[in-house]
């Protein structure tokens, strides 16, 4: 009879020990992994703080279970993000960590100030900048990427822009900081730039105000 007895003990001892572990581990899913401090950093102060609070929903929710789709459609709302990093630090801390576009360059739309960014989105903004190109014309996104990776691809300095004038039939004029303006072809972008940069290595003592590559095998200068 003992020790049937305490076979019947150790049999309860063994299942309430089973039990309680079950018990502790979903208390500690459901409370110790609930978020309680949500961090954004990468931003100006003011563009943190707006995605903070986009982001407090979150707050109590549980760590495991987040819906990331749903974080990462939040936080590229925001244009001024390029690329970003979401990370789960445990027991209870969501970072989100995010790289700012670079301002590409700028043009009015409708009388309101847009910055076009290196993630290839509108930014509004209230203030012009003399440091970056101002664009003429009704662009697209595609024109102006294609310009730029083309000026990327050869030796002439993206810096030195001034402004940047798109045409209807697709092709760009670029004015310079110095005061050239060169007409460049709809197609054969990179190969027109590189003979720009060429001609101006070469002639360096002529003051050229306009060099017209627009005709296939011919180069017309303009000196001042």
């Amino acid at each position: 009879m003992l020790q049937k007895k305490s076979k019947k003990i150790f049999t309860y001892l063994f299942v309430f020990l089973i039990i309680g572990t079950l018990s502790n581990k979903n208390f500690n899913k459901t409370n110790f992994t609930k978020i309680s401090k949500i961090t954004v950093s990468g931003l100006d102060n003011k563009n943190n703080f707006e995605l903070l609070n986009s982001l407090n929903y979150l707050k109590v929710s549980n760590l495991f279970f987040i819906d990331q789709h749903k974080i990462e459609r939040i936080v590229k709302a925001n244009n001024l993000v390029e690329k970003y990093s979401i990370s789960k630090k445990y027991p209870s801390t969501l970072d989100v960590k995010i790289n700012r576009a670079i301002f590409l360059a700028q043009f009015k739309k409708k009388n309101i100030h847009f910055f076009l960014g290196s993630n290839g989105k509108f930014i509004k903004g209230e203030n012009t900048t003399q440091n970056l190109p101002y664009i003429f014309g009704d662009f697209k996104i595609q024109n102006f990427f294609e310009l730029k990776n083309a000026i990327d691809e050869t030796n002439f300095n993206y810096d030195e822009v001034k402004n940047l004038f798109f045409f209807k039939s697709g092709r760009w004029d670029i004015e310079t900081k110095n005061g050239i303006v060169i007409k460049l072809p709809k197609e054969r972008i990179k190969y027109s730039l590189q003979v720009f940069v060429d001609i101006l290595s070469k002639d360096q003592l002529i003051s050229i105000n306009n060099v017209d590559l627009r005709q296939h095998n011919q180069i017309i200068i303009n000196e001042q």
